[in-house]
């Protein structure tokens, strides 16, 4: 698979990782957007929300309850932050792999 971030969950292209379970891997963007950038993906490959299905259900809560924990444990849940994701090229979709940006640190 040519993906990037399969490659990232395979551990063939590295990345600074913050929190990694058996379903997601949470990880710096490597072009931040705002002081915290960080992405958020299932380790199965799911090319985008568009592809969800209802088997999903417990891996998708899981990993929005892992954004809300990671917001507070890197310091950004009392001043607030967004949470973003994109679908298809036309919704700014950069990589075909379902993802989550946490962006905080700063008035957005």
């Amino acid at each position: 698979m040519d993906c990037i971030f399969c490659k990232i969950v395979a551990k063939t292209v590295p990345a600074k990782v913050i929190y990694e379970d058996d379903l997601i891997l949470v990880f710096h963007d490597i072009a931040p957007s705002a002081p915290t950038h960080i992405l958020f993906i299932p380790k199965k490959h799911i090319q985008s929300l568009h592809y969800i299905e209802e088997g999903d259900k417990e891996l998708l809560s899981h990993l929005l309850l892992r954004i809300k924990q990671i917001a507070q444990d890197v310091g950004i849940a009392a001043a607030g932050y967004r949470v973003q994701t994109n679908i298809g090229r036309d919704g700014g979709q950069v990589v075909p792999h379902l993802h989550w940006h946490l962006l905080g640190g700063k008035k957005l």
